[in-house]
């Protein structure tokens, strides 16, 4: 026999989307236009009367569907898994009571309720209808007394807990997402899923009281049958015995058929309101937990012996004892061989192991931008408890971005025992570049040179950002410290003002290559011409990275990287100077340097000047081919102090960013020479002066 392989033949091919299947995946597609008509199916059963052969299926379906509804119930892993619950427990319930009306218009109309109710009126209860009865009852106070309280009663204290619980689980996640554990997406699913779980728990509390409600109308149901069906039995002339006989059979057999499936129903419920998010079905946890030691089982089984001198059935007590017995034994066994191959392994000849660079290298990862607090300020982080830190860095992040153009990476937030209880300490990869302490308690008061009512009962302390005194005080006096014209700051807003100014002190040393890279990324979306030609023909990212860090060493935005990398592009082919590269940057980015300088209100530019000679003399000690001056010491220190001089002078006159103009070729060496005297002198140079702002002199440096 030949076999060829290939196509299978058209009659024996997987049906096209018009077959089955397809029928299927699109009825799935109209869910919400079938479950329309199935509550209006249900509505109308309430009202038209229903063929047997249909209450049979209809019977069915319930029973069916109650069975499915428990087993999903017990196979799933956590309570968001089967979230529609609450509201299938409110169809099932509606469904069951539209079948216990149409039964009973049924058996008090024909004396007649189809096969499934004859059914379990013969063959369960055994014909019998005072078993029936009791039966019956006693179902109804399985479920009413015992599973539906019981399990109302948990998701009552649930739903409450979980609403207690809530903040503390937001507060997780921000950690987390400050902390980069998570990203933005993540975070916000885990917010949804903390706000479903609650939705969860209360709509099961409500959920459960129709439940119980349907128990009661079941009760009612079953009185109304018998009486109905008795007084329809004798109207039409029939025996009482027999009419009593059969509606009250036929009646709890409908009783028997409705609540059935709503035991099964109510007890879903109780598992899915008790059962704790786990990784395995409940069948598994089960069998894992119960036996997980031999020991309870040899005592249960030892105690189950112990019933047979007290008139317990032999063979039925040892075949429980042996199979609890036997358990036991089989765990014990099973330990044994584990510890066996234990010890096997233990004793056998290892090589010498090392650490290998997969189990050393995350102890090597250093975190970028870290927040270090003392266990008392806890309650700025915790924002169950009103602390807003965590938005604050979010914001800090996002404002960094619109200002410098720097994308900050997430700044890990952790509390240290090593500091004290107001003290926080701010760490650039690793190493401690700022500190300062706070009083969560407290309100910060500084003196902006306006207050006219001086306060004195507070803490005397420094801003930690700038320095400036301040004052803390109690939290109730911020409505006199406003009044006296003090500028009040929370704590928060002091730790994260001085987050701020460390990020753009240090920005030159937070931006990586791969920050870089990112950047880059970003502008090649729609900008891809320059980045093409200036990569990697004229500059590597490496020597674009130096040259953002020489902008952003003086606080210069680079979020305009299309200028910066035009920029770059038009002068790297004629030197591959980077300081000279930046210098030139900047002049092209001059109206945003001008604007991020100039005063608010009038646009001019208050600066200080060199005196016209001073400024000759020192061109002459520019060093060529590097940004340095050469200056004698003595030199050096008197051009310093009379720097220093203006920029008080500056100061005191209202100006609080001190400005020095200079010529082009002295700015980058003028710089470095007061960069560590004068750290917050901003130097321009005449290049980088648009034509239409208006420079104001208010003052000179001269070399006297």
């Amino acid at each position: 026999m030949a076999v060829t392989t290939g196509a299978a033949p058209p009659s024996l091919a997987a049906p096209a989307t018009g077959g089955v299947m397809g029928f299927f995946a699109k009825a799935a597609k109209q869910t919400d236009i079938a479950l329309a008509l199935a509550l209006i199916g249900i509505v109308a059963m309430l009202i038209l009367p229903m063929p047997e052969a249909m209450l049979d299926l209809a019977l069915v379906v319930n029973l069916a569907g109650a069975v499915l509804i428990l087993l999903t119930a017990l196979y799933t892993t956590e309570p968001l898994q089967f979230s529609v619950f609450p509201a299938l427990l409110l169809v099932t319930t509606l469904f069951r009571l539209a079948l216990e009306v149409s039964a009973m218009k049924l058996i008090i109309g024909t004396g007649s309720a189809g096969h499934v109710i004859a059914t379990f009126g013969q063959v369960v209860i055994g014909g019998n209808y005072v078993v029936g009865i009791i039966v019956f009852l006693l179902l109804v106070v399985v479920q009413f007394v015992v599973i539906t309280a019981g399990a109302g009663r948990v998701a009552e204290v649930a739903a409450r807990f979980t609403l207690d619980a809530m903040p503390g689980k937001q507060m997780a996640i921000d950690a987390d997402l400050n902390a980069g554990l998570i990203n933005q997406d993540q975070a916000r699913e885990r917010r949804k899923a903390v706000a479903r779980e609650a939705d969860f728990y209360g709509a099961m509390d409500g959920a459960n009281k129709f439940v119980r409600g349907d128990a009661i109308a079941a009760i009612v149901i079953i009185v109304l049958n018998t009486l109905g069906g008795f007084a329809m039995g004798l109207s039409k002339g029939e025996d009482v015995v027999k009419v009593l006989q059969n509606y009250t059979l036929l009646t709890v057999g409908e009783g028997l058929v409705a609540q059935i499936p709503a035991l099964l129903i109510s007890t879903a419920a109780g598992l899915m309101v008790t059962r704790a998010a786990s990784e395995t079905p409940m069948g598994g946890d089960v069998a894992r937990q119960i036996f997980a030691a031999p020991r309870p089982l040899f005592i249960a089984a030892g105690l189950v012996c112990l019933f047979i001198p007290f008139g317990f059935p032999i063979p039925q007590t040892l075949l429980v004892a042996g199979i609890l017995g036997g358990t036991g034994m089989a765990l014990v066994r099973g330990e044994r061989r584990a510890e066996a191959a234990q010890a096997t392994a233990d004793a056998a000849p290892k090589p010498a192991t090392v650490a290998t660079p997969e189990s050393v290298l995350p102890l090597l990862h250093v975190d970028v931008l870290e927040l270090n607090f003392g266990y008392g300020l806890l309650s700025l982080v915790d924002q169950a408890a009103g602390g807003d830190l965590l938005d604050r860095i979010t914001m800090i992040r996002q404002k960094t971005a619109m200002e410098l153009g720097l994308v900050i990476p997430t700044v890990r937030i952790r509390d240290d025992l090593h500091l004290k209880n107001n003290d926080y300490a701010i760490k650039l990869k690793g190493a401690t570049v700022a500190a300062g302490t706070v009083h969560p308690n407290a309100i910060m008061l500084i003196d902006p040179g306006t207050v006219i009512d001086p306060i004195t009962d507070g803490v005397p302390a420094r801003e930690p950002a700038f320095g400036v005194p301040a004052l803390w005080a109690p939290r109730a006096m911020r409505d006199r410290a406003e009044m006296a014209g003090y500028t009040v700051v929370d704590p928060s807003s002091v730790m994260t003002t001085h987050l701020a100014e460390v990020i753009k002190g240090h920005a030159s040393e937070i931006i990586t290559r791969q920050d870089t890279q990112a950047l880059i990324d970003h502008i090649r979306q729609k900008n891809s011409a320059v980045i093409e030609e200036l990569i990697p023909g004229l500059m590597s990212v490496g020597e674009i990275q130096k040259v953002l860090q020489h902008l952003l060493r003086e606080r210069i935005s680079i979020r305009d990287l299309v200028t910066i990398l035009e920029t770059l592009a038009d002068n790297a082919g004629r030197t591959k100077d980077l300081d000279t590269l930046g210098e030139w940057v900047r002049a092209a980015l001059a109206r945003s340097i001008c604007k991020q300088y100039a005063d608010e209100g009038s646009g001019a530019l208050h600066a200080i000047t060199l005196d016209p000679a001073l400024e000759q003399n020192l061109l002459s000690g520019v060093t060529p081919g590097l940004p340095h001056l050469t200056l004698e010491p003595s030199q050096t220190r008197r051009l310093v102090a009379a720097i220093a001089q203006q920029v008080e002078r500056m100061i005191a006159l209202g100006h609080q960013q001190p400005v020095l103009l200079c010529m082009a070729a002295l700015r980058l060496p003028l710089r470095r020479l007061t960069e560590r005297a004068l750290p917050n002198l901003v130097i321009l140079s005449y290049n980088e002066i648009v034509p239409n702002t208006e420079v104001r002199a208010v003052g000179a440096v001269t070399g006297e």
